[in-house]
Order: C-alpha cells, then sequence, then structure tokens
C-alpha cells in the first residue's frame, strides 16, 4: 500500500510538470506557474524590506538603479516583468540576488569588490539571470518531488502560515536569516554566468568586467573557497574558464551596443 501510494503520488506531481527550455536550450522540468513564482519572490522581498536595513543616499541608489535598467532592458516582455524594484541593502556581505516577478538586492558590500559599473553589472547580470532561466522554480520543482510528504503549496504562497517556509526560502536562493543567499547548483551558476554575460553585453557594459570581477571576488575570498566538488558553486577558476570561451560572443554583441549609442553613463 505505502509503495502504491508513493507511486501515486509521483504520478501526480509528474503530471504537474511542465517541460521547457531554458534560454541556453536546457530542459527543465517545472511545477510552478510564473503568477506562482511572482507572488513568492514579491513576498520574499517585502520581507526582506522589513527586516534588512536599506541604503537612502540618492547617489547610491541611482547608481545601482542605473545599471540595472540597463540590464534589465533587453529583458523580453514575456517573462511578465514590466518594471523591476531595486533596492540596496547596507550590509557587508559580498552578494545580490534576484527574485522572480522583478526584484532585484545588492548589498553594499559587493560594492567595495565590484568596482566600477562594468563589474557591478556582471554579478547584476548573473543574478537576473537565474530569474531568467527559473532557476528559482526549477528547484522549488525538484524539493517538491523528491519530499513527497511536502504539503502541496497554494497558488498564493502564504508565507506567514505555511510549515514548510523554509524550503521555499532556499528555493529562491535566500537562506533563512535573511541577507544570506543560498547558492543554486553549478549547472545553474554555470547557466547565469552565460546569461549575465550576454545581458551585459547587450546593455552596453564591458563583458571582460566579469572576469577581473570574479579574479576580485577570488582575492576577496581569501583563498578559502572548497574545491569545486564540494561546493555548489563552479570554483573562481572554472568559472573565469568559462566566461572567457564566451567572451568571443559577448564581445560581439558589446561591439553590437555600443555602435547602437548603448553605453550607460553609471558613476557613483
Amino acid at each position: 500500500m505505502k509503495k502504491t501510494l508513493i507511486a501515486l503520488t509521483a504520478l501526480t506531481l509528474l503530471g504537474g510538470c511542465q517541460l521547457t527550455k531554458s534560454p541556453t536550450g536546457r530542459t527543465q522540468a517545472l511545477m510552478y506557474s510564473n503568477a506562482d513564482m511572482s507572488n513568492l519572490g514579491a513576498q520574499s522581498f517585502d520581507e526582506m524590506k522589513k527586516k534588512e536595513k536599506i541604503v537612502t543616499d540618492p547617489r547610491v541608489n541611482n547608481y545601482v538603479g542605473c545599471i540595472a535598467n540597463a540590464i534589465t532592458a533587453s529583458v523580453d516582455n514575456s517573462y511578465g516583468v514590466n518594471e523591476w524594484e531595486v533596492i540596496v541593502f547596507d550590509s557587508p556581505q559580498i552578494n545580490a540576488f534576484a527574485l522572480p516577478g522583478g526584484h532585484i538586492g545588492v548589498y553594499t558590500g559587493l560594492m567595495n569588490v565590484a568596482k566600477n559599473a562594468d563589474q557591478l553589472a556582471a554579478v547584476m547580470g548573473h543574478e537576473v539571470g537565474h530569474v531568467l532561466a527559473n532557476h528559482s522554480n526549477e528547484r522549488l520543482s525538484r524539493n517538491k518531488f523528491t519530499s513527497m510528504g511536502m504539503q502541496v503549496a497554494n497558488g498564493a504562497f502564504d508565507l506567514a502560515g505555511i510549515e514548510n517556509k523554509k524550503i521555499y526560502m532556499q528555493g529562491l536562493g535566500l537562506g533563512a536569516q535573511y541577507g544570506v543567499a543560498m547558492p543554486f547548483g553549478r549547472k545553474q551558476e554555470s547557466e547565469s554566468d552565460k546569461i549575465g554575460l550576454d545581458l551585459m553585453a547587450k546593455a552596453g557594459f564591458k563583458p571582460e568586467a566579469s572576469v577581473s570581477l570574479w579574479q576580485a571576488m577570488a582575492k576577496a575570498s581569501g583563498g578559502n573557497q572548497p574545491m569545486e566538488f564540494l561546493s555548489t558553486h563552479p570554483s573562481n577558476e572554472r568559472r573565469i574558464n568559462d566566461l572567457t570561451k564566451n567572451m568571443s560572443a559577448a564581445n560581439a554583441l558589446y561591439t553590437q551596443a555600443v555602435s547602437a549609442g548603448k553605453r550607460p553613463n553609471c558613476k557613483l
């Protein structure tokens, strides 16, 4: 009987899957709608804004907003985001994130490592790439399938009432303690690197800055990064090598953008 129930549950979950392709052509099985993910992203971001210290300096906000607007300008309307909300959080963490529904968070600590707009665009493009590739949906769908006994979530995703809040927050790439980002899988991270590289190039930011950014990130880590097979992130060396392989195509996009007059003047 137990095996039969598990099989029926598996079939039910599979029946709710939608097979789709990521922007790089990778097949994904997604169990949640765009509306569901947008609701979850919006609720999560609202909670973060209540708990995290927000930067109010207009100079900083204009700088980060300028980069975000340039990056997201080329995002197709089919993703259902008409306007991206951008918030700078006052925190020493060297991090940033983007959530479904069009929400971007940047920590001031990152701005101490990303020394210019091109480098910051590399990180923000990468994070937006996670959203465009439905990585949160993909991870939540995998979590839902592998944990057969998990309560089926309602479309509204009432974060105040669900028992498995931690699972949903991790699916979005957020830790139980807000501000602590949970890494996506290595395959997803590498995919976002490629998408982000193209996004920044199309926006008129120098693609080579992505390499110098990750070199700076490696230096900031103080050599404490775990070996690649022990980490869900690609190693800094692997990441830089992959970016370098895709640099020629990105530079072609950058040249087209500059020829079209796209070279954002984002200054702090």
